[in-house]
């Protein structure tokens, strides 16, 4: 019996240890499985810029590496959380051997490719976090295999296909948040089988069909947001039964329908009720006072018609969007206004684009501080503007206009010192304008167009240093205009004085306004001649100033406003030849010289080309022309009249030489006596006949300190000439370096009749011995205070510095690019004979004050002869290839002649690092894969993964204030530059963009771009 008893035990026993042994076996397998996961995934990681991957090392245990959680039992990974990374690569598919796995999160992270299908074998799957990733490809459908899966959030990717049916087989499935991807087809509506779903979120992608009837059935329901999508139809009834819901948010869509009349009874709980952007019809009901925790209640852009209710019971509503729909039509229109006294979180009021009338309540003046933007634009609303509106402290948008508003503008307008746009324009406001409003210093639009407005401009209006708009036109204005206005250098957009009584004339301040687009003070009576300085306004597109009393010539500085497209210079008292430099104005679309005196011949190139956007009537003395303007030909001069002429021409020489040969000898008297003075002009006649002596006292001996760049064939330094007290950059060629003399002939040769703003200025050179008496020759610069593009691309950063490095926004970028294609196009294009850079790069475009771009460094320049686009023997060189690695065109490493095709590539080139942020020598691009090919990936809707970093982060905090349609605007200009940029850099010369094309498509690109920054 003993020993049946003790054969029992040794069997459990054995039992016991071989089952102890078996589990110690299953735990190390599936550690081992974990850790090889885990290494791959580490494998697949291509860019870890915050360095956490090499932590995951064999010097601890998997478990302990960073964002790994294990579970206690089984030591098995079940939590990865590497959210917020800035991991790029793709998701290793290793990852569905993580069979222990309940939470992946991934998100905001750089992870591209697809959703690896292997992610279906996860089933301790609970929570799959990919959002803000650059994912491609569908959705895994055997990831309804993930049974216990309750959230998947995959938004803000670039995820396609159709929204899956196998998702209705996840019975645990709380959240789909699937926004901002590339979705398609229609909602499957086995979605209604999901019987725990909270939170449907698809919007912002190509949905369309009907929202399904079997939504209504998800009775846990808190969030739909199907926003920005095709969706058709009309919101199936039953989904205004779900009690639970707080969101409804189907703007952007063709939704039709009528909205129920106890809408805000069987929707108590609701928080977000928008539906803007649909084709909505019938009235709102009264039953939204009972949903009183409405917090948005925004039906702008549907077809509502009738009164809005009163809303008082809302005390939590923030926002009441019922813009562009067909509400009001009776006097007491705008009664519920006052009934939102009571909403002391209002903070945006928009009712514009409607049928409202009446007077707009006194009580508007109690709403909440907090109050912000009231935009009434658009509607009948009459009666005078209350000026308790002062009140409204933190007010930062008025809009008024288009009504039947009378009376002053109040003088109390000054207390609100938060606007930032008030707009007035299209009322029948009458009075003066307000000097007050010079306390609103954050003003950025005013415009009071279209009003019986009385008196002068207030000078007081200079304190607005932030205004960029300001349209006063269409009143009864009258006076001069005030300097101080032409004194507010911040006016970038428009300056809009026309159609009122101005007298005087326009002063030299005018120039001040460097920035300025839009210039108009046509129909005034201002008199005198255009100043000189207009030409200072180099930015102009649009200027208008016909119907006024202007005479003399136009004169010749008007020649630098080549991105003028509208000018109108009609019925004045203008004289002289029509000037010649108009038909070189490549952008120009509409010019009107008519109703003055001009004379001589019309010129016949250019916009003179087309009598459909060129006026001349009016002017008896003009002849020639193409024969659409019916003009009389130009007739030679008569013998007797030649005659005469010669005659008064032989005379005039004579007595201008001998008062030449007096002025000479009284000149170089006066400078043997006198020591020159500094004139207007800093750089002046002192650099005429700059010597050795000069530039190494002028830059400390060539003083490394004052080493500022390194070009192709020598060093250039910042220098200070005490003589006239400038300062310059000294470019002192190595001339050591085998062909640094051609190079200081090339530049010499290319530089010496060329005149352009967006080209550096070389005040002279020298050439002359050193102390050593060595052969010495320098270029001196005109000194740009900003460096050079590089520096702001590619900053280097020091360890010293407490600044963030300084950087270029989207508009900066745009606006250098213009300028250095003006620059080549002036080159190309407008230069007697073309001129080719050769080397043009970011290192040679130098920035001045005011960041405009300068094309520097002319040392490998060539002049085109005039009948071919190569080179006359004579001016060959021994340089070598032209250019500088990345930047050359690949048709010259095969011997091709230099050609401005291969400046237009280099263009491309720089385009592209422009917006990319990479240089075509990074490391990245190996073997087939270069710049051009990689921003062509653009095309491909990568976008995110092509452009510059930030640029994208400026586009991101711009979404914080802008919706989501302008956030795509502003993403299509940036792949518009991309394009360009592309087109530029193609392998085929022939098939490159022309440069003066460039010119013109970058400028249409900042025309939708500050359309876009000024609404």
């Amino acid at each position: 019996m003993n020993s049946r008893l003790l054969l029992y035990y040794f069997s459990v026993h054995c039992i016991v240890l071989l089952s102890s042994f078996t589990l110690a076996a299953c735990v190390i397998n599936g550690n081992l499985t974990d850790r090889l996961a885990l290494l791959d995934f580490k494998a697949k990681i291509t860019d870890d810029p915050l360095g956490f991957m090499p932590l995951w090392n064999d010097s601890t245990h998997f478990c302990q590496w960073y964002g790994v959680t294990c579970s206690r039992r089984h030591q098995r990974v079940a939590i990865l959380n590497l959210r917020s990374l800035q991991l790029a690569g793709s998701i290793s598919p290793h990852i569905g051997n993580l069979s222990f796995l309940r939470d992946l999160y991934l998100q905001n992270n750089s992870f591209s490719h697809g959703i690896p299908p292997e992610v279906g074998r996860l089933r301790r799957l609970q929570r799959l976090r990919l959002s803000n990733n650059s994912l491609t490809g569908n959705i895994p459908s055997n990831i309804s295999a993930c049974s216990k899966l309750s959230e998947i959030y995959f938004a803000y990717n670039q995820l396609e296909g159709e929204i899956p049916e196998e998702l209705s087989l996840l019975a645990k499935l709380q959240v789909i948040s699937i926004q901002k991807n590339y979705f398609s087809g229609s909602i499957p509506p086995s979605i209604g089988n999901l019987s725990s779903l909270q939170v449907l979120s698809a919007p912002e992608n190509y949905l369309s069909g009907n929202i399904p009837d079997a939504i209504g059935q998800l009775n846990n329901l808190i969030f739909i947001s199907l926003s920005v999508n095709n969706l058709s139809g009309t919101i199936p009834p039953s989904i205004y039964n779900l009690s639970s819901i707080n969101t409804l948010n189907i703007v952007y869509n063709q939704i039709q329908g009528r909205l129920p009349s106890n809408l805000g009874i069987t929707l108590p709980n609701l928080q977000v009720f928008a539906i803007a952007r649909n084709d909505f019809i019938g009235s709102i009901p009264s039953s939204f006072s009972n949903a009183s925790n409405l917090v948005w209640l925004i039906m702008s852009e549907n077809k509502l018609t009738g009164r809005v209710p009163s809303l008082e019971q809302l005390h939590n509503l923030q926002i009441l969007g019922l813009g562009y729909n067909y509400l009001g039509l009776e006097a007491n229109d705008l009664d519920f206004v006052s009934s939102l006294v009571n909403c002391t979180n209002l903070w945006r009021l928009e009712i514009h684009n409607n049928k409202f009338h009446g007077v707009l309540p006194e009580s508007i003046s109690n709403f909440s501080t907090t109050f912000s933007q009231l935009v009434i634009a658009e509607n009948n609303i009459s009666g005078r503007i209350p000026s308790s509106i002062s009140n409204l402290v933190n007010l930062e948008r008025l809009e008024m206009a288009n009504n039947q508003l009378s009376g002053n503008i109040p003088s109390n307008f000054g207390n609100l010192n938060m606007l930032k746009v008030l707009h007035l324009f299209g009322n029948k406001l009458s009075g003066t304008i307000p000097s007050s409003l010079g306390n609103l210093t954050m003003l950025l639009t005013l415009s009071f167009y279209d009003n019986n407005l009385q008196g002068r401009i207030p000078s007081s209006l200079a304190e607005c240093e932030n205004l960029m708009v300001l349209d006063l036109a269409k009143n009864n204005l009258s006076g001069s205009i005030p300097l101080q206005v032409f004194g507010l250098s911040s006016l970038s957009i428009a300056l809009d004085l026309s159609a009122n009584h101005f007298t005087g004339v326009i002063p030299m301040e005018v120039g001040n306004l460097k920035d300025l687009e839009q210039l108009g003070i046509s129909d005034n009576m201002l008199s005198g001649r255009i100043p000189d300085s207009l030409g200072s306004c180099i930015k102009l597109e649009v200027l208008a100033l016909q119907g006024n009393f202007f005479d003399g010539l136009v004169p010749s500085s008007l020649s630098s406003l080549r991105g003028l497209r509208v000018l109108d210079f009609s019925s004045n008292n203008l004289s002289g030849e029509i000037p010649e430099f108009l038909q070189s104005f490549d952008l120009l679309e509409s010019l009107n010289l008519s109703y003055n005196n001009f004379e001589g011949r019309v010129p016949v190139e250019g916009i003179f080309r087309n009598a459909s956007t060129t006026l001349v009537m009016g002017n008896d003395k003009l002849c020639g022309g193409i024969p659409e303007f019916h003009l009389a030909k130009c007739n030679a001069k008569s013998p007797k009249k030649l005659t005469l002429l010669l005659k008064i021409v032989i005379s005039t020489i004579c007595s201008l030489l001998g008062l030449s040969f007096i002025l000479i000898f009284a000149l170089t008297f006066w400078l043997r006596k006198k020591k020159e003075e500094p004139t207007s002009d800093p750089y002046g006649h002192l650099l005429l006949n700059v010597s050795f002596q000069s530039l190494l006292r002028a830059t400390d001996g060539f003083s490394s300190a004052n080493l500022i760049g390194r070009g192709s064939f020598g060093h250039v330094y910042k220098g200070f000439l005490d003589e006239g007290n400038v300062t310059i950059a000294v470019k002192v060629l190595n001339l050591l370096h085998h062909g640094a003399s051609t190079s200081f002939i090339a530049e010499c040769e290319a530089l010496r009749n060329i005149r352009h703003r967006n080209l550096v200025k070389v005040l002279t050179a020298c050439s002359g011995i050193d102390y050593q008496g060595n052969d010495f020759k320098a270029l001196v610069y005109e000194y740009m205070v900003n460096g050079s593009l590089e520096e702001w691309l590619h900053p280097i950063p020091r360890t010293e510095e407490v600044e963030p490095p300084r950087s270029l926004n989207l508009l900066q970028r745009l606006n250098i690019a213009i300028d250095v294609a003006s620059a080549l196009d002036y080159l190309h294009n407008q230069c007697t004979t073309p001129i080719v850079h050769c080397d043009l790069k970011p290192s040679n475009v130098l920035l001045d004050s005011e960041m405009n771009g300068h094309v520097s460094d002319f040392g490998l320049a060539k002049i085109l002869s005039e009948s071919t686009n190569s080179f006359p023997v004579s001016q060959s060189s021994s340089i070598g290839v032209r250019g500088t690695v990345g930047f050359a065109p690949p048709e010259y490493g095969v011997g091709s002649n230099v050609s401005t095709y291969g400046d237009v590539y280099s263009y491309g080139i720089l385009l592209l690092e422009l917006f990319t942020g990479k240089r075509p020598t990074d490391d990245m691009f190996k073997e087939d894969l270069n710049l051009h090919n990689f921003a062509e990936i653009a095309f491909r809707d990568q976008l995110a993964e092509v452009a510059d970093p930030i640029l994208l982060q400026e586009t991101a905090v711009r979404e914080t204030r802008l919706n989501s349609r302008k956030c795509q605007r502003l993403e299509e200009c940036l792949f518009s530059m991309l394009r360009i940029g592309v087109a530029c850099s193609t392998e085929m010369p022939q098939e490159r963009m022309k440069i003066n094309d460039v010119v013109t498509g970058l400028h249409a690109i900042r025309d939708k771009l500050v359309r876009i920054r000024r609404h």
